[in-house]
């Protein structure tokens, strides 16, 4: 007997797949900091404090970046609050995946966050080699 549950495969979408060079936006958010998720359930209601508003922005921040640009999160290296009450983050992603993993080009992006979390500029300012020591960059 069939499984009626089941779509069949000749009524599924096909006008959403996206090109296999560039990851996907579900890849890319599925890789995109834990504490998103967990920083949108904490309302107070539940008695769980609240993340600090620099780790919040620093994540609004990254997921904003990888929605915008379809690069794969890797981490974020660094975060600074200014004066004026914005937030710069620094974001580093997967540019190019290579064979082997060590060959991969990864690039760290500046965010800039405003006090509400929104993103109001970014620019790449570091790209280089996943295996690279380091000592070439500044």
């Amino acid at each position: 007997m069939a499984d009626t549950n089941r779509t069949p495969r000749s009524a599924a979408p096909t006008a959403r797949r996206t090109p296999t060079k560039r990851p996907t936006q579900k890849s890319a958010k599925a890789t995109a900091p834990r504490a998103a998720a967990r920083s949108e359930d904490r309302d107070g209601s539940s008695g769980t404090k609240r993340p600090p508003r620099g780790m919040q922005a620093a994540v609004e921040g990254a997921q904003q970046l990888v929605e915008l640009t379809g690069k794969e999160f890797e981490g974020i290296v660094g975060i600074s609050k200014d004066d004026d009450g914005t937030w710069t983050v620094q974001v580093e992603v997967l540019e190019l995946r290579r064979i082997p993993s060590t060959t991969d080009v990864l690039a760290v992006y500046e965010v800039t966050v405003d006090g509400e979390g929104n993103l109001s500029g970014y620019h790449r300012s570091d790209r280089y080699v996943r295996g690279s020591a380091g000592e070439e960059r500044a």
